[in-house]
């Protein structure tokens, strides 16, 4: 589940079959419907996305609905329960509920909406997009939709992010790849082959940005790369096949828009990334960057050098590791500083004073917090993060309503602390009799 925490209106999991119906003006869109409803379309789209437990979203309901209606003919209003359909919010960088995007004249390049909850404000903004649509059209800066379907023949660019491979080049590009690769093989006078590419094309170049070339899709002319498709056993067309280093290749068996291509590659991707960096709060850069770049950063302080000594403090930070690895598919940040070094920060965040270790899970855009209240453990510190997954857990806001002052300090050498090496006081030269006889 997707969730951004200090959403304190959208803490209750609640079991609620959808916001909209049939006989609403929003139109309902799935991975099923999106491409043809909005990709494809000329109109101006403002679609939200949003989580039918969200009470934020329960709230814009009313307004969204009665936008739609005012809007109706004009500009099409849609809605995504992101939470059912985690792939297609994912594929639009949603991280919190209610998100509410622009879909205008490059339906690639969707806008986020930061305007007001009310149904007027909702209204306004899509006046002026659809305006600024227009002007644009009226200038000759935008046509509007393209699908671009054309042929593999046709040599157009559209294809330009989809490798192809031949029975010369397959072993040496996928089999020994560290990358994730979908590869579809395909024959040229296949029907249900031609309906796939312009999908196919538009999902390698949006999976090659969003993983950065990790996860590739491939194409195989499988009549006549014979060689190839005896290998894999390919018996109809299209057939689109996963390989994964060291794993037998499997069955791609989902949709074939360009959403849902996307969605499993994205998964893919997930499952492969490595965990997220443990990095030392050193420096305010660190905080900052760590922070504002993802959707939570998990803060944890550990107990003094000279308390845990290094055994103890890197059994805490393996088990912050082994968390990582288990919630990166979050994307969450993660920060540890030692119980003392970053005390303005400890006191924002409630921590001093209570005992260490502690930790926080921080939203930097809501400047809120919730803190771990079991142990700091793999079974406590799961539990926790857990309920943040699912909506659930207190929150609080940042004292002073934004990061305090970080202290610059050294990081960690690994090592065992040391007592600070005290100077030796020589009293043999001093007449303790005359320095007692001065002080009365």
């Amino acid at each position: 589940l997707l969730f951004v925490l200090g959403t304190v209106s959208c803490t209750l999991f609640l079991v609620v079959n959808g916001l909209y119906s049939a006989s609403d003006d929003v139109i309902e869109l799935t991975p099923t419907n999106f491409n043809k409803e909005v990709i494809q379309s000329e109109s101006l789209w403002l679609v939200e996305f949003y989580a039918p437990w969200c009470g934020h979203c329960q709230r814009l309901t009313p307004e969204w609905k009665k936008a739609a209606t005012a809007l109706k003919g004009v500009v099409k209003v849609g809605a995504v329960d992101a939470d059912k359909h985690q792939s297609l919010g994912g594929q639009y960088g949603v991280r919190g509920f209610p998100t509410i995007k622009i879909f205008g004249a490059n339906k690639n390049k969707a806008e986020d909406y930061q305007g007001g909850r009310t149904s007027d404000a909702i209204v306004d903004a899509a006046l002026s997009a659809l305006r600024s649509l227009v002007k644009d059209r009226l200038s000759g800066r935008s046509g509007g939709y393209s699908s671009g379907k054309q042929s593999r023949e046709s040599g157009g660019g559209d294809k330009k992010d989809v490798i192809e491979l031949t029975d010369d080049s397959f072993d040496k590009n996928v089999v020994n790849s560290d990358d994730v690769w979908m590869v579809e093989f395909y024959a040229p006078w296949c029907g249900h082959c031609k309906n796939l590419e312009p999908e196919w094309a538009a999902a390698a170049t949006e999976v090659k940005e969003q993983t950065k070339g990790k996860v590739k899709l491939a194409a195989v002319d499988a009549t006549v790369n014979q060689m190839l498709a005896g290998r894999y056993g390919i018996r109809g067309f299209p057939t689109i096949k996963i390989f994964q280093k060291g794993e037998d290749p499997v069955d791609y068996d989902g949709g074939r828009t360009r959403s849902d291509i996307i969605g499993r590659a994205l998964d893919l991707f997930s499952d492969n990334a490595p965990p997220p960096e443990l990095l030392e709060i050193i420096s305010e850069d660190v905080l900052k960057s760590t922070c504002d770049a993802h959707q939570l950063c998990i803060i944890s302080v550990l107990p003094h050098i000279l308390d845990t000594g290094a055994s103890g403090r890197n059994s805490y930070l393996d088990v912050m590791l082994k968390m990582a690895e288990k919630y990166k598919k979050k994307m969450w940040g993660w920060l540890w500083t030692e119980a003392g070094a970053q005390s303005d920060l400890e006191s924002s965040l409630g921590i001093g004073g209570f005992g260490y270790p502690a930790m926080a899970a921080v939203n930097a855009r809501k400047m809120k917090f919730a803190l771990l209240k079991g142990s700091f453990s793999e079974q406590g510190i799961n539990e926790f993060l857990r309920e943040l997954s699912v909506g659930r857990g207190s929150t609080a806001p940042v004292g002073g309503g934004a990061f305090p002052k970080i202290h610059s300090v050294e990081p960690w050498d690994g090592k065992d602390g040391e007592l600070p090496v005290e100077d030796d006081i020589d009293l043999s030269d001093v007449d303790l009799d005359d320095w007692d006889k001065d002080e009365l």
